[in-house]
C-alpha cells in the first residue's frame, strides 16, 4: 500500500513534467503527505491536450457518492480490481491522473525485543523509498470530481494504484504503489483511452523494482503533524 509519501514542491514538479504554473498558493515541499491532505497531481483537462497542475484531497470520493460523511480507505485503488470495483471503474476509464512524488514510506513488520522484560513483540519499522537515481517520479492515479449534496461545494479528489510488491521492495511490505515510466504518462491521461484492458496493461508496465531503493527511518513518520527532511534520514534501526 501506500499510506505516506514525500511530495515534490511545485517549481520541481513543473520543471520535470514541463508543466505551466498555477495561479494559486504553490504547493511546499512535504515529507509527511497524509491521507486527506490535499496534494498536487497532473491531469489533462477536457478542453485542452496540454497536461495541468491541480490539486484535490488524497482520499477518493467517486462522483456518484451520496452520503455527507466521505468513504474510508478510499487513499488507494488495487490494480487488480479497480477496472471492475464500483468505487474505481469509471475513473480507470475516463479519469486518470499522475501523482508526482520524491518517494514514498512503508512499514514492515520486525521482532522487536523489550528492554524491560526481554519478550519478543511485533513492531512496525518504517522505510523511505525513493529511485535510486533521486530522481522525481509519478504514481499512476485516478481522480474524480464530487459534489456535496448538502452544501453544493465541489470537490476533487485522488487516489494511488497499488500493485503487489515485487523484487527487493517485497521484503519490506507485499503491495507497493504503480510507478509508471515517464513513457507511459501521456498514454495514462489520455482521455480517448476508454478500454479497461488496454489501460490495464498501461498499469502493469510499472518501472522496476530494481530502479528503486530504501531505508529505514526514525519512527518520526507516524506523526501526521512531523514534516522535514529529518524524516527520511537513515537510521541503523529503530527497534532492537
Amino acid at each position: 500500500m501506500c499510506g505516506r509519501y514525500v511530495s515534490p514542491e511545485e517549481a520541481a514538479i513543473a520543471r520535470a513534467f514541463h508543466l505551466g504554473a498555477r495561479s494559486d498558493n504553490p504547493f511546499r515541499r512535504c515529507f509527511n503527505v497524509f491521507p486527506t491532505a490535499v496534494v498536487p497531481f497532473v491531469r489533462l483537462p477536457s478542453n485542452s491536450q496540454e497536461p495541468e497542475l491541480a490539486a484535490g484531497r488524497w482520499g477518493f470520493v467517486p462522483h456518484w457518492w451520496k452520503q455527507a460523511k466521505l468513504p474510508g480507505a478510499s487513499i488507494n485503488a488495487r490494480v487488480e480490481e479497480a477496472a471492475d470495483k464500483p468505487m474505481w471503474r469509471d475513473a480507470w476509464a475516463r479519469a486518470r491522473c499522475l501523482v508526482p512524488a520524491e518517494g514514498w514510506y512503508e512499514w514492515q513488520t520486525v521482532a522487536r525485543t523489550d528492554p524491560a522484560t526481554g519478550e519478543i513483540r511485533p513492531a512496525k519499522q518504517p522505510h523511505f523509498i525513493r529511485r535510486a537515481d533521486g530522481r522525481l517520479f509519478c504514481f499512476a492515479g485516478l481522480m474524480s470530481r464530487w459534489k456535496d449534496p448538502q452544501s453544493g461545494e465541489p470537490l476533487r479528489s485522488c487516489a494511488i494504484l497499488t500493485a503487489a510488491a515485487e523484487g527487493p521492495l517485497a521484503r519490506v511490505h507485499e503491495r507497493a504503489p504503480v510507478v509508471l515510466p515517464a513513457s507511459a504518462y501521456a498514454s495514462w491521461l489520455d482521455r480517448k483511452l476508454t478500454d479497461p484492458a488496454k489501460v490495464k496493461t498501461i498499469a502493469e508496465a510499472h518501472a522496476a523494482p530494481e530502479e528503486f531503493t530504501h531505508w529505514k527511518v526514525r519512527l518520526l513518520v507516524n506523526n501526521a503533524k512531523a514534516d522535514g527532511p529529518e524524516l527520511i534520514e537513515p537510521v541503523e534501526a529503530e527497534f532492537r
